[in-house]
């Protein structure tokens, strides 16, 4: 069933022909006027019938809109727009006869247009952040978290029911609301990151399972670049990190492994082998947890990280997946910090909260974060989680979970908000308080006696493919607003194109690339047989940064001609290029180019 509900300041209707042989007797009910009305558009659709629990939860629904809108009626308009699914007419009549009758139960005032007549109708909505709300409903699906579960912290500490917000909140952190809370959708269509991915190698791999990617030349340069430097982040804590490496694949019959796979849900990569039931990995918590229950860790030694840039597999839905951001299997950078007690990860987390806000502003742009918590954690820490709202700076959506539910004090998800204005979750952050004595980790505490770590799980950039993910749709905002999309230098597959004017100075262009390569600079040489600006365009169509001509007078002068993408063209000389990209690569890591030097060696140019 679907649901589209509108708080409208006036609303009528009257039916002018039957849209149906089956259509029901209106009665007299030809028109309908309401005032302060709650107007549930209703879509029935097949398989309602089929669960009593269908029509009680859209009941509830309405109920608990009607309420909190403090409308004055509610009236059930049936509408079948809203999904191609539709159940029979008479299966469809009679749920909305017995929505009409509980809701007129429950004491509220209620009517419903006929059903199966075409209808002329006029509304005035009243335009509040409540007035325009949507609702899915399945048959054995068990009941939406309602508006109950969420409420907003802003910096200063206070805490507001999202009924009660104030107007002028930051429009991302209004789309983040729309989304999480009164589930409006976005308009869609082909965001233009996933052209970029094309371009820089990333597609599907249709040889394999749903979900795979494959990394052509150029892919592989930035995915190499990215988990260098998430490794490079998470050194940058200032605590001590241990990077190790581990297997993908997990045995069932182990009890921790299968604890943690049951608290994770059912999204699961699962197969038999030798008798035996094993899981893929959907992080690197296995490993980790296997690997530190062995260490012998004084509370002399705590916080320490452990990082593995893991492969990490994910069930995830067919119609979820998204290029470079949804997918099957993806690459986390994923870093356990193990701590003394809660107080001791508390302080750590503030180091870990502003470096993931940090790293992401470094791109340009900025989160919008959900904060899943219990009521009473926010009632006994509201001090800590005021000072990490405060470190954002704007609101954050709080969502309460049950407690006991969960094995972790607080999980944030960290949001931008993309290029069709839709909340895309790339960093994360969880305090957890269980799988340490599940998987039998400890240290030693000052009266030697063996005591179970406090864990902070986090993807301090995202997984690797969502940084790229946000790396490209930041290139696609600009490009919306005009500007020259781009990547940062130190990410770009290639930094520095050379172009001889000819093949009399391919020897210098050789001298110019060989100076760069020193500096440990991806450069190549379009050698090509094309004119100059043919070989100039090309550059341009891969976004390389730099792109330097070189004929007889860069040749006889020693003054380099540079077209910088983005600012236009400069000259200077080789070396004060070099001293100006060595500085803009500063506190970034250099990877090597993996591509021939020569253009005209690649097998193919795109």
């Amino acid at each position: 069933m679907k649901l589209l509900l509108i708080h409208a300041k006036s609303f009528e209707y009257e039916a002018r022909e039957k849209a149906l042989e089956g259509a029901e007797d209106i009665d007299g009910r030809r028109v309908g006027k309401a005032e302060n009305a709650l107007v549930v558009f209703v879509t029935v659709e097949e398989g309602d019938s089929s669960d009593p629990g269908v029509v009680s939860a859209a009941v509830r629904e309405i109920e608990d809109v009607f309420r909190r809108v403090k409308a004055s009626e509610v009236v059930v308009y049936p509408y079948a727009h809203l999904s191609e699914n539709l159940a029979s007419p008479g299966e469809a009549l009679a749920i909305l006869k017995s929505i009409e009758s509980q809701l007129s139960e429950k004491g509220l005032k209620t009517q419903r247009a006929p059903f199966g007549w075409y209808k002329r109708f006029t509304l005035d909505c009243y335009g509040h952040p409540l007035s325009e709300l949507s609702r899915s409903i399945r048959p054995g699906e068990p009941p939406k978290r309602g508006f109950e579960d969420f409420a907003v912290m802003f910096p200063d500490g206070r805490v507001v029911s999202v009924e009660e917000l104030p107007s002028g909140l930051p429009a991302d952190f209004v789309a983040l609301l729309e989304s999480e809370v009164f589930k409006r959708r976005r308009e869609g269509g082909e965001p233009q990151f996933l052209e970029y991915c094309k371009k820089f190698g990333f597609e599907w791999e249709p040889m394999s399972d749903l979900g795979h990617m494959r990394y052509g030349p150029e892919a592989t340069i930035m995915v190499e670049a990215v988990s260098e430097y998430a490794w490079q982040v998470c050194r940058s804590l200032g605590i001590p990190v241990y990077k190790v490496r581990g297997t993908n694949t997990f045995n069932l019959e182990y009890k921790p492994v299968l604890q943690h796979a049951q608290l994770f849900g059912d999204r699961l990569y699962q197969f038999e082998v030798d008798e035996k039931k094993l899981v893929l990995r959907y992080a690197a918590c296995h490993q980790q947890f296997a690997m530190i229950k062995d260490w012998e860790i004084s509370y002399r030694d705590l916080p320490l990280g452990m990082l593995e840039i893991a492969d990490s597999y994910r069930l995830e839905q067919p119609g979820e997946l998204l290029l470079c951001f949804r997918l099957r299997k993806f690459t986390m950078p994923d870093l356990h910090i193990f701590c003394r007690d809660l107080a001791q990860a508390q302080e750590v987390s503030f180091l870990v909260h502003r470096k993931i806000y940090e790293e992401m502003r470094r791109l340009g742009r900025d989160y919008v974060s959900i904060y899943n918590l219990t009521r009473s954690f926010l009632d006994g820490h509201k001090e800590y989680l005021r000072k990490l709202v405060e470190m954002e700076g704007k609101p954050v959506l709080l969502h309460f979970v049950p407690e006991g539910k969960y094995y972790w004090f607080l999980n944030i998800e960290y949001n931008i908000i993309d290029e069709l204005g839709r909340p895309r979750e790339i960093g994360t952050f969880q305090i957890d308080f269980g799988n340490a004595e599940r998987f039998g980790i400890t240290y030693t505490d000052e009266k030697g006696e063996r005591k179970h770590p406090v864990i902070i799980h986090t993807a301090l950039i995202g997984s690797i493919e969502r940084y790229i993910f946000a790396v490209f749709d930041t290139a696609a905002q600009k490009s919306k607003r005009g500007e020259q999309p781009s990547l940062p230098l130190w990410l770009a597959p290639v930094q520095v194109r050379v172009i001889p004017f000819s093949k009399e100075y391919l020897k210098n262009a050789d001298e110019v690339a060989d100076k760069f390569e020193k500096e440990g600079v991806r450069v190549d040489v379009d050698d090509r047989d094309e004119s100059v600006g043919k070989r100039v365009r090309d550059a341009e169509v891969k976004w390389i940064p730099y792109v330097i001509v070189i004929g007889k007078k860069e040749a006889e002068t020693g003054k380099l001609s540079v077209r910088i993408r983005g600012q236009g063209q400069l000259e200077m000389t080789l070396e004060e290029l070099v001293e100006r990209i060595n500085k803009e690569l500063q506190g970034y890591p250099k990877v090597s180019a993996m591509l021939p030097r020569y253009l005209s060696k690649r097998p193919s140019y795109r």
